[in-house]
């Protein structure tokens, strides 16, 4: 009834090559999804897989919340070590918490 008003649309033909186009600009995502999101995510992952796995007695760590500490006491067979936060206050704390290795004397200096 009110068909005067608003104009029909009708479907225009799909241009030549539109499928190629389409796999090329999918391919491109992919690549820009791989370049900037999964491989830094995974170098990051191993490096610190390479952190958790060089952890030894002595050395003076920062885990995730902040705190500092030397370990007393790492297991290979377990995935917590012992650090010691203050003079007697030993803490457990899984591996996979610890953020960085800090260089020697970090503890007395702070």
């Amino acid at each position: 009834m009110l068909d005067f008003f608003i104009a029909p649309a009708y479907a225009q033909d799909a241009p030549a090559g539109g499928g190629i186009a389409q796999i090329v600009m999918l391919v491109g995502f992919v690549a820009i999804f791989y370049f900037l999101l999964w491989r830094p995510q995974a170098k990051r992952a191993k490096q610190h897989k390479q952190l958790i796995a060089g952890l030894s007695k002595g050395d003076e760590v920062v885990i995730g919340g902040g705190m500092l500490g030397r370990i007393t006491k790492v297991s290979d067979d377990s995935e917590f070590l012992a650090m010691e936060i203050a003079e007697g206050t030993q803490v457990n704390v899984q591996k996979s918490a610890v953020a960085a290795v800090l260089p020697k004397g970090t503890i007395k200096s702070i």
